[in-house]
């Protein structure tokens, strides 16, 4: 769907509403006719006389009338939404922004790290790279949380685990004595995974975590032209007009969120003042 006004909202209707984890909720709108989007891109959510907030549309570009965004409760528009129901609308405009490339990928490994919520972004890739499983390698996903009870999609992952054969990673921060799997920041899942120079890698999480993924996997000889990396700044127009999410001379929600990583490493691990 082109956007013929990218300053309009569209009014849309709240089909299904899942609460995830305490801070978590899972919206699903009716889509109108003729929407699309790009794994990885997002749209600006409108809480009526409330406020607009830039949301990672976590859906299945394949069935584009199922709108999904995964949303944590964190500010006064989030928190808003979290008190929405089914049958409620918002204004929906987009969706804006790059996306992961996933037609580069084809023929090629591929790697998907997720921290935390980061997981929301890529959920819409690896449906596409699992639906389409003949066209790739080997498919591994490493995912890191707090603590068990944080992790997200606990069902998605059971099932890409199950059905596909993909390889499915867990590392929490802390856990009880319960918890019988690996205990530990993302990056220590990493060498137990076969990777190659072109190996192609889509990371999305805590800026702090990514910037330590990105030191092992160079250090671990994948090329930066294969590792695309997800970011997160504080969008407030969309359309690289306000300047909020500026990120060295690139604008996120323009240029972004989708970043390859040998166009960014310059600033990437430049501290901020």
């Amino acid at each position: 769907m082109t956007i013929a006004n990218p300053y309009v909202t569209t009014p849309m209707r709240i089909a299904n509403a899942i609460r995830d984890l305490e801070d978590v909720f899972t919206l699903t709108f009716d889509a109108p006719s003729g929407f699309a989007f790009r794994p990885g891109q997002f749209n600006m959510l409108y809480v009526h006389g409330v406020g607009e907030v830039a949301i990672s549309i976590s859906g299945n570009a394949d069935e584009p009338e199922r709108l999904v965004h995964t949303v944590r409760s964190v500010g006064t528009v989030t928190r808003a939404m979290a008190t929405l129901e089914v049958g409620d609308m918002l204004g929906v405009r987009g969706p804006y922004g790059s996306s992961w490339p996933l037609e580069e990928m084809r023929g090629r490994d591929v790697l998907v790290i997720a921290g935390g919520l980061g997981l929301a972004p890529l959920r819409s890739a690896i449906r596409h790279v699992l639906a389409r499983r003949n066209d790739f390698g080997r498919v591994t996903l490493l995912v890191g949380a707090r603590s068990p009870e944080q992790l997200l999609y606990r069902e998605d992952l059971e099932k890409w685990r199950g059905r596909f054969d993909c390889r499915v990673k867990l590392t929490v921060d802390r856990a009880g004595r319960d918890w019988l799997g690996n205990v530990g920041v993302v990056t220590t899942l990493l060498a137990s995974v076969p990777l190659s120079a072109d190996t192609a890698v889509l990371v999305c999480g805590p800026e702090p975590m990514m910037r330590f993924v990105v030191l092992e996997l160079r250090r671990r000889g994948v090329a930066s032209s294969s590792i695309w990396l997800s970011m997160e700044r504080n969008m407030k127009c969309g359309v690289g007009l306000c300047g909020h999410c500026q990120f060295g001379p690139l604008f996120v929600c323009k240029d972004g969120p989708v970043h390859r990583l040998d166009r960014v490493s310059s600033f990437l691990f430049v501290r901020e003042v």
